[in-house]
């Protein structure tokens, strides 16, 4: 579908569902359509539209932050949708929130209360309710919201749509309304893995205008392995769950091991106990940095129970938050412990689905018990994919896979066991690597690429310029020389991350080197390579085409 066309039919969309209160801003159809017209059709997002959270600018439209007499029109669009426009995506407009990005049950706008998509009576989540509507109803194919305590998350669980939190200071916070400056992450909703990856690798990136930035660690892990470790919690970290929602909970670990993963119990107490500092302790008073001193000035414009949260944090003392500050910094390291030795954290996304009626009665009870397994996410400096995994008391059910900074791409290598898609691409910087011997899937030197976080990418042959000799080492390997009279060898191209690469080199024995290869395709790789005289002496065993084929017939 072109770009006009898919302009065309999202405006249908948006007729035929008839949910205004998903919108703060909608564009004009024909000013889209003339802009969709100028798309070019080989952009990575091309023929994609989009919306955004009202709190993240867009070049013309008002940000409102879901405050009228906040409202400004930015010059510039925020560093995010620059990049996602540039790369063809089509905005349609600015979505409805929790005011302040302070909320996750979608209901505190004065543009109304956003009803969830398939529940009318059900909340949509928050703060970036609208955005997640969006994406459930079918109106857009993504959409950016924020999650500083699980706004991108829980809309997504109560919707069945992915919701992708990245590393914070991964994608730049240019031009977003900040809630807790520190923990502030913009996020994304789609309806798979894939496109949430597509989207996340246009926009990822360091800014120099965002001091809270960042750019990938040349360490970064780019896959999860073949058989991930993850943990999931003991019974009583699922106590605030139904007994289907547990049932839910189960299924999806059953899941993860049914598909090699190594699944085990831990105490997620501290997580929990974390979880409670955002809210409960001295951290937010971020909130009263961010916005407070505009709430003072204009108390009869914001919503009840968004001024009594953030204007109570302006009263606490410094060395309040100073304290809580050191707490976390040792929480931060009790839940590093806690996870040596595993991959990533399972956790339900959310603990219910709360009716709107429910909030109207407590607004911030149920608003609380919310976040229980997102808050302590942004705060610990960990990311998170959350993902559709069944149905729990009559609404979707959604697991999170939550883990370190930077492994980004091991939650949604481990997200994509659950939704039993296919591993999306990475797009962390790397290194390609071409093996042919003991370093191929299944053979002993394996795991001193996986360990290092190499991704298998694809299998390979060379051009026919080599030859393959059997070396008498232990284990055994083969030998790789470049000849005039060689032929084609077939082997595995794996990525590495770009300091995974120096310490695979240091650690290399005689009489192995890397050096660059040609493939059949003509395209140059570093691979493994064998000095001359050492391969004079091993058996020439090239007629096999493959170390595998050899081995078979030994």
């Amino acid at each position: 579908m072109s770009a006009v066309e898919r302009v065309r039919a999202a405006y249908r969309s948006i007729a035929m569902t008839d949910r205004p209160e998903v919108w703060i801003t909608l564009r004009d159809e024909d000013e889209v359509l003339a802009e969709a017209a100028g798309v070019r059709p080989d952009l990575p997002l091309s023929g994609l539209v989009c919306a955004v959270k009202d709190n993240i600018d867009v070049a013309g439209l008002p940000t409102t932050a879901a405050c009228p007499a906040y409202a400004y029109t930015p010059v510039e669009s925020a560093t995010v949708v620059r990049r996602l426009t540039e790369a063809g995506a089509v905005v349609l407009g600015k979505t409805n929130m929790d005011q302040f990005a302070t909320g996750l049950v979608g209901t505190r706008s004065p543009y109304g209360a956003v009803r969830n998509a398939f529940r009318p009576d059900r909340i949509s989540g928050g703060s970036s309710s609208g955005s997640a509507v969006a994406v459930a109803l079918g109106i857009v194919d993504f959409a950016l919201g924020t999650d500083t305590a699980g706004s991108g998350r829980v809309p997504a669980a109560v919707h069945g749509v992915v919701g992708l939190k990245p590393t914070v200071g991964l994608l730049p916070n240019t031009g977003v309304v900040p809630a807790a400056r520190p923990y502030d992450s913009v996020s994304v909703f789609t309806e798979d893995l894939a496109l949430a990856q597509r989207v996340f690798a246009v926009l990822a990136g360091p800014d120099s205008a965002d001091p809270g930035s960042r750019d990938w660690p040349a360490t970064v892990r780019l896959a999860a392995g073949p058989q991930p470790v993850v943990a999931v919690p003991t019974p009583d970290g699922l106590a605030p769950l139904s007994p289907e929602g547990r049932d839910a909970f189960h299924a999806g670990a059953e899941v993860l091991r049914a598909k090699g993963a190594k699944v085990s119990e831990v105490d997620i107490s501290v997580f929990l106990d974390a979880a409670g500092l955002l809210y409960d302790g001295a951290l937010v008073a971020e909130r009263y940095a961010a916005v407070g001193e505009f709430i003072a000035a204009h108390r009869g414009d914001v919503d009840p129970t968004v001024a009594g949260i953030i204007l109570a944090s302006g009263e606490l003392p410094a060395h309040e938050l100073a304290a809580d500050q050191a707490r976390l910094a040792a929480m931060r390291s009790a839940a590093l412990e806690v996870l040596a030795g595993f991959d990533a954290l399972l956790l339900p996304t959310t603990t219910g689905h709360p009716a709107l009626a429910d909030v109207a009665a407590d607004p911030v009870g149920v608003n609380s018990g919310l976040g229980t397994y997102t808050n302590f996410v942004n705060l610990l400096d960990f990311a998170a994919v959350a993902v559709p995994a069944g149905q729990a008391d009559g609404s979707p059910f959604g697991l999170s896979v939550i883990t370190r900074a930077f492994d980004d791409q091991i939650a949604i290598d481990i997200a994509a066991l659950l939704t039993g898609e296919p591993a999306p691409e990475p797009f962390a910087p790397s290194v390609a690597l071409a093996v042919f011997g003991a370093h191929l899937r299944g053979q002993p030197l394996n795991h001193q690429l996986t360990s290092l976080g190499a991704r298998f990418d694809s299998e390979i042959a060379t051009a026919p310029e080599y030859r393959m000799v059997a070396l008498p080492t232990e284990p055994a390997k083969p030998g790789v020389v470049r000849s005039s009279d060689g032929a084609s060898l077939r082997g595995e191209r794996w990525l590495l991350p770009v300091a995974g690469l120096g310490r695979f080199l240091a650690a290399l024995p005689m009489p192995m080197s890397l050096g660059r290869v040609r493939l059949d395709t003509g395209e140059e790789v570093l691979g493994f390579q064998c000095d001359p005289v050492t391969a004079a002496s091993g058996e020439d065993i090239t007629a096999h085409g493959s170390w595998p084929a050899w081995l078979a017939e030994g």
